[in-house]
């Protein structure tokens, strides 16, 4: 008596991330999961993965969404040899997805980060909104949306965003802990973002990005001692770490926004 008869239109709206081709829906899912893991060697097996399932079916637009992301995190964390052209390539990943289907959820989801991180932060808000209308449960469109609220200068916006993609996906990643502890960081309230990030070291202890705000949040509550010592992890986590890279890729509308974490880290003698 419950029984439906969904159109193929039906079956792609309600879960547009499949293929027709269960081998590279394998290959997606796999490349999906591996790339949540945000280290340099997920990253590139990743990348590899989800270019296999675009080869078994190029039309796959969820596989270029996450393809694009893959290229990204190459921006960000300078695991490519040019970061300048990941994000390129990230884009052109992210613009593919749209085209060849525009009301998948994911497609967008790639675009609005690519927009963000190239500071067209009104664009990546308006891509996150449409992903959104198209899956208003879409726990990771609320939060790219709040990404690009907190980078635009609305972080208290942006955890009411946060928190909703957090209750819609209880398994959430843990980077989204980084993101809550950003915008509490940027509203001042600096034990709140401790307490957020040592949630996020509990779950990652190789994030060298949430370590270095947690030493900025040290800072500014005059806690030095406990600052250095996480500046220290910093270093041991990644020796290459670069405040200055960090300010060049971080898409703060207001680059003055930025500066409360160097702020704190100069407080605690840790910068000049």
């Amino acid at each position: 008596a419950l029984a439906l008869n969904l159109t193929e239109g039906d079956r792609q709206r309600l879960a547009p991330e499949h293929s027709r081709n269960t081998e590279a829906y394998d290959y997606f899912m796999r490349g999906r999961e591996l790339w949540h893991q945000l280290t340099k060697e997920t990253n590139l097996a990743a990348r590899n993965l989800l270019q296999r399932a675009i080869e078994l079916d190029p039309a796959f637009a969820s596989a270029h969404a996450f393809l694009a992301l893959t290229h990204g995190l190459d921006y960000l964390n300078r695991w490519s040899a040019s970061p300048p052209e990941s994000m390129a390539q990230a884009e052109e990943a992210a613009m593919r997805a749209v085209t060849l289907d525009d009301s998948d959820p994911w497609a967008h989801w790639a675009l609005a980060i690519t927009k963000l991180y190239t500071r067209r932060h009104d664009g990546a808000i308006n891509e996150a909104e449409r992903a959104l209308a198209l899956n208003p449960n879409f726990a990771e469109g609320h939060v790219i949306l709040g990404e690009a609220l907190h980078y635009s200068g609305r972080s208290e916006e942006a955890l009411e965003s946060f928190a909703r993609g957090k209750t819609l996906n209880p398994y959430f990643p843990d980077v989204l802990l980084h993101f809550q502890a950003l915008a509490q960081f940027q509203l001042g309230r600096y034990e709140e973002a401790i307490d957020l990030l040592m949630q996020r070291l509990a779950r990652n202890a190789v994030t060298d990005v949430s370590r270095a705000l947690l030493a900025a949040c040290y800072g500014q509550l005059g806690r030095f001692a406990e600052a250095c010592a996480a500046w220290e992890e910093v270093l041991r986590v990644n020796p290459d770490y670069s405040l200055e890279y960090r300010r060049k890729v971080m898409p703060y509308k207001n680059p003055a926004d930025f500066e409360r974490m160097v702020d704190g880290l100069r407080k605690a003698g840790i910068v000049q």
